[in-house]
């Protein structure tokens, strides 16, 4: 009795029609494999990508020899599973076939018991190329389907948009920040699993309803059973336990056994509790042995996406535990091109930056994977929300009946896979494809209905509600029960005529604004577009000249490089960066300035987006900017690269995110506004001090005034006439500072300038690093003599400042502290920094004009 596991390792690969093998590792891929047996250069050094396209036009093979560990050896039953083959496979056991895979996101079993054998067995892995295997699809199909993103053209394939018929993640096919790396390779572990007797295959914990008085919960237990068997149920959880005798048949069985928890510590979102987690054990039981057992945690809460209608339109917002949640976050990309290479200190990276960011929701976007299970982990554990797409995004897809009943599969394992995550708040069937085919708007959308006949037409859209609007809606309403589903990101509601597609002034529903960016409208927009909850919207930059170098030399620094474009994925990027540097910013004096500006210029542009949309709330209760990380070094729209490092943005979305906030506004009557904006539920109350300063220092003009909001909600706490206040002083010289404190603690502080950085009178400024005694070389306090505009500080060592890219009044100093996030810590920690040094804007700008491009 009992379940044994052996995961299979001693991996090799070859082309197919090669003799020679080389050394494999699995979970990997082909493209990492060639690399470590220098075959191929840096895939994302230079213009390596261009020189790697032939990979994916060729068949692999991988092998691996093994014996079968001798308590394997005496199960009834013996299983070889894959967590993931990508993507078409046939495999080979001993020289028979046991099965062949056709889904990078699906899992996939064979039964080996008479196959195998004690000792020396083979285990082969055929991979069939996937531009290979799907271009004959188009011909057969008749015409391409719409995949914009696709860059079938740098694949040597012109206009032949193949990724629409792989079930594989669409970002390996190129997207408008990612290279195209088409992988083939075992990207989830292999192993081989014994049984006998019974075996426990899932433990679902269904939240029927909890409040903190009690929690009513279903525990749906499947057992497979290789026999009859009767005995006892037993779960358990933190000092609770509950038992049933049961009585199984042969085969699969389903256990339901309700449970009350009385006074459950509930799971809350960051900034509102803490994320508690329950770990429920359920076992089979013979005479007081153990037959079976299975473990899982999740989270005890209720959550619900509350859509009611109301004077304005209609709400978009997530209902925690009987609170209104205002979303603070990103959207979440895969953070390699090769997955495999992403290890579990990059995701904890990624969630803590999420984490001391002050977010509360990431959105896995379609164009991905359904995410490792240790990201899932981590959101539960640090109490962030996941919105999650299944992996659909910006194309239109068959609908044949085997890639639909594929679809099908797919949805239902990763839904099941998911569903005891508490951090998962919502499944959304795709990104963008609604709004981008606009089917009830003749002309609305991309442009992409323009391309087929009426026929053609009628075909692709009912395709179309085959996925978004059964299948995958099905599969969430039977495995998920009480998760809410959303059909496409951006919507409006499913209303079936005109009024289903999002629009920028939506007033129901999510919107993906980028009037700013693709758009080039001005960055004030941000504050007139704002809507029920914003999905998407984002600036690009640069990373910072250390990673730049990663994948340039010296002689490539120039906007038009031919590296510089290739690491540039959004056609018109290097332009739109520099046309807006050129509307709100000074000239950089030279390539790495431009970096650092490009910075610079992405954080102010986010700052006002997140602002706007805080101070609107209850209208709008979400702000998901794009997007969160990077899946190679390159221009982005990302708020930390892909090493890690912190963007400007970064640094920026941490203070305007933060769970009090000060935020300034100008109104078009000559006012300038404070708001208030808290995200906690219990009432504010502070001490609100607003200062006139010249970039000198001196003060000019101050207002001291005590301020009160409700929990959970945003207000105008003072307002000043700007001409007044102004008086005869130079718009371009002077700042408003404001400060909250509550009972002599700081809360908040945020500055007010009255014109663009274009238009300020920076002078050069002397910045005094002071080491604070007794820190070791960890904290440090920041002055300067006049204004120092976006400090940002370096330091000698490895590690992050605990603010950075701020703005220095002289009189007003600024602490920071160096911190290093080491592997497995869960939080970074005090390290000494070493020589710091502290360079403002002034530093970076050209006395004249030059030519940076």
């Amino acid at each position: 009795m009992g379940e044994t596991k052996q995961v299979l390792h001693n991996w090799k690969f070859k082309a197919c029609e090669e003799k020679e093998w080389m050394a494999a590792v699995v979970p990997g891929c082909v493209h990492t494999d060639l690399l470590r047996n220098g075959v191929i250069q840096d895939p994302f050094y230079a213009t390596n990508e261009h020189d790697l396209q032939w990979i994916d036009k060729v068949d692999w093979e991988y092998e691996s020899t093994f014996d079968v560990e001798e308590d394997l050896l005496g199960s009834s039953r013996l299983e070889l599973v894959f967590d993931g083959l990508d993507t078409y496979a046939d495999v080979y056991v001993n020289g028979s076939h046991v099965l062949s895979a056709d889904n990078m996101f699906r899992s996939w079993k064979a039964d080996v018991l008479h196959v195998v054998k004690a000792k020396g067995n083979t285990l082969s892995v055929r991979f069939r190329s996937p531009v290979r295997e799907d271009l004959p699809k188009i011909e057969k199909l008749g015409y391409n389907l719409p995949a914009s993103n696709d860059q079938s053209e740098l694949g040597g394939l012109g206009e032949q948009k193949i990724s629409i018929f792989a079930r594989k993640a669409p970002y390996h096919y190129g997207w408008d920040w990612g290279p195209r790396f088409v992988t083939s390779g075992i990207w989830r572990e292999a192993r081989l699993e014994g049984w006998s007797g019974c075996k426990i295959t899932d433990v679902h914990i269904q939240q029927n309803q909890v409040t903190a008085a009690a929690a009513s919960l279903t525990a749906s237990i499947e057992i497979e059973a290789e026999h009859a068997w009767s005995g006892k149920l037993k779960l358990s959880t933190d000092g609770l336990s509950w038992e049933q005798q049961v009585t199984l048949e042969t085969g699969n069985n389903v256990i339901l056994l309700p449970l009350i928890i009385t006074d459950p510590k509930l799971w809350w979102s960051r900034g509102l509790g803490e994320a508690h987690l329950y770990t429920f054990k359920a076992e089979l039981l013979q005479e007081e042995s153990i037959v079976a057992s299975r473990t899982v945690r999740t989270g005890l809460r209720s959550i619900r996406l509350v859509r009611d209608k109301d004077a304005k339109g209609a709400t978009f917002y997530f209902e925690l535990n009987g609170v209104a949640v205002f979303a603070k976050g990103a959207n979440h990309i895969p953070n390699d091109s090769f997955i495999t290479d992403v290890t579990d200190e990059r995701y904890r990276h990624e969630i803590v930056t999420a984490v001391e960011s002050n977010m509360n929701m990431l959105r896995v976007w379609g164009g991905g994977i359904y995410e490792q299970s240790v990201f899932y982990e981590l959101c539960d554990e640090y109490g962030i929300l996941v919105w999650q797409d299944f992996m659909f995004a910006c194309s239109m897809y068959p609908g044949d009946e085997a890639f639909l009943n594929n679809v099908r599969l797919e949805a239902e394992e990763n839904v099941k896979r998911l569903r005891n995550h508490p951090s998962i708040v919502l499944w959304c069937g795709n990104n963008e494809i609604d709004s981008a085919w606009a089917q009830y708007d003749e002309e609305g959308g991309w442009g992409w209905k323009k391309n087929y006949t009426a026929e053609q037409r009628a075909v692709i859209w009912q395709d179309y509600e085959k996925v978004f609007h059964r299948i995958l809606p099905d599969a969430v309403e039977a495995l998920a029960p009480g998760t809410d589903y959303w059909p496409s990101s951006p919507l409006i509601s499913l209303s079936g005529d005109i009024k289903q597609h999002a629009h920028p002034l939506s007033s129901e529903g999510d919107i993906h604004y980028w009037g700013v960016w693709h758009a080039v409208e001005p960055f004030e927009n941000y504050n007139i577009k704002v809507g029920r909850f914003m999905s998407e919207y984002g600036f690009q930059s640069f990373p910072e000249y250390d990673t730049v170098m990663t994948f340039a030399q010296e002689q490539d620094l120039a906007l038009d490089s031919k590296v510089m474009r290739a690491h540039q994925k959004n056609g018109d990027g290097n332009r739109l960066i520099k046309e807006y540097m050129d509307i709100y910013m000074s000239e950089p004096k030279d390539f790495p300035s431009f970096l650092y500006m490009s910075q610079v210029l992405q954080a102010e542009a986010m700052k006002m987006a997140i602002e706007a949309h805080r101070r609107n709330m209850p209208y709008c209760m979400g702000t998901l900017y794009w997007q969160m990380n990077d899946c190679w070094p390159v221009a982005s729209w990302a708020g930390m690269d892909y090493y890690g490092k912190w963007k400007a943005m970064q640094f920026y979305a941490k203070r305007s995110f933060a769970d009090t906030m000060i935020s300034f506004d100008r109104t078009d009557d000559g006012q300038v506004q404070v708001h208030v904006v808290t995200d906690l539920l219990a009432p504010l109350s502070g001490d609100l001090q607003v200062t006139l300063y010249h970039f000198s220092g001196e003060r000019l003009k101050q207002a001291l005034l005590p301020i009160a909001i409700e929990g959970n909600s945003a207000a105008v706490v003072f307002a000043l006439n700007e001409q007044e206040w102004l008086g005869e002083h130079e718009a371009g010289s002077v700042m408003l500072h404001a400060v909250l404190e509550q009972e002599g603690k700081l809360l908040d502080s945020k500055e007010f300038y009255f014109v663009n950085v274009k238009e300020q009178k920076l002078a050069k400024s002397a910045i005094r690093i002071t080491e604070l005694e007794g820190s070791g070389g960890t904290r440090f306090k920041l002055e300067a003599d006049v204004l120092a505009k976006q400090v940002w500080i370096t330091a000698e060592h490895e590690g992050m400042f605990s603010d950075n890219f701020f703005d220095l009044i002289p009189g007003v100093a600024k602490i920071v502290e160096f911190r290093l996030r080491e592997t497995g810590e869960p939080q970074s920690k005090p390290v000494h920094a070493g020589n710091v040094q502290a360079r403002s804007m002034i530093d970076f700008l050209a006395e004249s004009k030059i030519e940076i491009s």
